[in-house]
């Protein structure tokens, strides 16, 4: 896989980075990085869909023991169904469109089974004409972004809120007001501290809820549904799927 151009430019051109670097020169150093990173998951994937390159993180994720078992194969061929249509679903868009799907709220099963939040973006590659060939993706794990992160200071009464409140509408002007600052003010410091927009924070925190009382409890869903905030089941149970990539019922049953 080589680097692509920031922008479209004429078969042959020969694109430099400030410095004088040729861009083509950067690529075996970001592949080698990205290999080595351990909270951030990173995979390529051709217009057909069979994954190019990945780092061992991703490797965990698929439950393979080594990049060679990942490299070559399609997401139908790796995930359960209801995770590879969801991401056959992202990538064609990026593909179809290429325009980039940017930091899409995701809850993936960590290694060991333990559900974890992340952020996933992918971006299309383009060769020097402009032809969408593949794309490129990275899963942020957002382990650190929690309620005991110190440096959430002034958003506690934010957080206190959200869970408090579970249950109920909760419009981004209500945090602001509980954050005593303006709604921008407050997106700016909840995408600094937790990586998310207000909504998605508590979003996430009514899907951990769900978590919780599917694996801890025997509640009907209808009564999970309730509990976190959803409208109703089917509401629910659509919401939690495109997040983790299967119903309600289904990590019921994995999760025990």
């Amino acid at each position: 896989m080589t680097a692509q151009r920031d922008t479209p430019g004429p078969p042959g051109a020969d694109h430099r980075l400030p410095g004088g670097w040729p861009a083509e020169a950067l690529a075996p150093a970001l592949l080698g990085l990205l290999g080595e990173a351990a909270d951030v998951m990173f995979c390529a994937k051709d217009a057909d869909g069979r994954y190019v390159a990945v780092n061992d993180a991703f490797v965990q994720r698929t439950g393979r023991r080594s990049r060679r078992e990942v490299v070559g194969r399609t997401a139908a061929e790796l995930f359960v169904e209801q995770l590879a249509e969801r991401y056959a679903e992202q990538d064609d868009r990026v593909l179809r469109t290429g325009e980039p799907l940017r930091h899409e709220l995701e809850l993936i099963r960590r290694e060991g089974g333990a559900p974890g939040w992340y952020l996933t973006t992918k971006l299309p590659v383009r060769d020097g004409a402009g032809v969408v060939l593949g794309l490129v993706s990275i899963s942020q794990d957002l382990r650190a972004a929690d309620a005991a992160d110190p440096a959430l200071q002034g958003l506690s009464r934010v957080v206190e809120l959200v869970h408090a409140r579970l249950a109920e509408p909760l419009r981004t002007a209500d945090l602001a007001a509980a954050a005593d600052c303006s709604t921008a003010v407050l997106e700016r410091r909840v995408r600094r501290v937790f990586g998310l927009s207000p909504q998605q924070l508590v979003l996430r925190a009514r899907i951990d809820r769900a978590t919780d009382l599917l694996t801890t409890t025997d509640a009907p869903l209808a009564d999970v549904a309730t509990a976190c905030g959803f409208y109703d089941q089917p509401s629910f149970t659509r919401q939690f799927a495109r997040l983790a990539g299967e119903t309600p019922g289904q990590f019921r049953r994995r999760g025990r």
